[in-house]
């Protein structure tokens, strides 16, 4: 997916909000907002806005020095995951067909995203999302490829997000490679946020190599490229993995809830509408 200027103030939004996170001097603040700025003007269009974000966010880490100024809200979030743990698997087990309820409640916590501009309410989500109809809803082929398959690859996208994606693990229960950024990036899950979510118990945690806000596929390492186009399925979660891999030729499935006007428009969809979208498919 290509850059939208309607990204660009978003852009710094995030950098002004990451920026009063990580130090109260307003003159570096404001040099993280020049630094952005600069940026902007060398903007193509043509990249994704997953690229520009890592770059956003290098500018950040380079002037306060601060690698993970969102380490604490990450903590927060998986805290707060776990405690509804319990009460939605119940929900699931009890459910006319609990594999679809585990896809719900892998993208309801895809609301789990500091990146964008959006307030939400964890719990009050949750309950909308699990009864919410699909926008875009390729499920049957999903459910079928999931029976089919004995090895899947699951792209995460936030730390949280990452508690109810262990549900959707389990409950497929097939031989699962679970992909997490290389270094901390806005709140997105990293090995010790998928440790801390407990999926080494379902799943082999592996860095995709990226080190922006979503997948970019130049970054990433041998073993993942291996990995994404041997492994029978490939699930992708969130927005800046989307950005990423609309455009691939391998068969996949997203997975997510369209948080801004940017990727519901790219979709053909209403913003807050979820999406399980298949592509490529056999």
């Amino acid at each position: 997916m290509k850059t939208y200027l309607e990204c660009i103030p978003c852009f710094m939004l995030q950098a002004l909000r990451a920026s009063r996170m990580t130090t109260n001097d307003e003159n570096k603040q404001k040099q993280i907002l020049d630094e952005v700025g600069k940026l902007i003007e060398s903007f193509s269009m043509k990249h994704t806005p997953a690229e520009y974000g890592a770059e956003v966010y290098t500018i950040i880490s380079e002037i306060t020095g601060v690698k993970d100024p969102y380490k604490q809200i990450k903590e927060n979030s998986i805290k707060e995951a776990k405690e509804l743990i319990p009460d939605l698997k119940n929900v699931i087990e009890n459910s006319a067909d609990p594999l679809l309820m585990a896809v719900r409640a892998a993208i309801a916590g895809n609301i789990i995203d500091f990146g964008v501009n959006q307030a939400f309410d964890l719990k009050e989500d949750l309950k909308k999302i699990l009864i919410q109809d699909f926008a875009v809803s390729d499920y049957y082929a999903f459910k079928n490829e999931v029976q089919k398959a004995k090895t899947i690859l699951y792209i995460g996208d936030n730390a949280g997000e990452s508690v109810f994606d262990k549900l959707l693990i389990e409950e497929m229960n097939k031989k699962t490679f679970y992909a997490v950024r290389e270094i901390p990036i806005i709140n997105d899950a990293i090995y010790e946020d998928a440790v801390n979510s407990g999926l080494q118990e379902v799943s082999e945690i592996i860095s995709s190599g990226v080190k922006a806000p979503g997948a970019i596929i130049n970054q990433y390492t041998i073993e993942f490229s291996e990995l994404f186009q041997s492994v029978d399925l490939v699930i992708s979660k969130g927005q800046g993995n989307y950005e990423g891999l609309s455009g691939v030729s391998r068969s996949l499935f997203f997975l997510l809830k369209a948080k801004c006007e940017v990727i519901a428009k790219d979709i053909g969809v209403n913003k807050n509408d979820i999406i399980l979208k298949g592509i490529n498919l056999p």
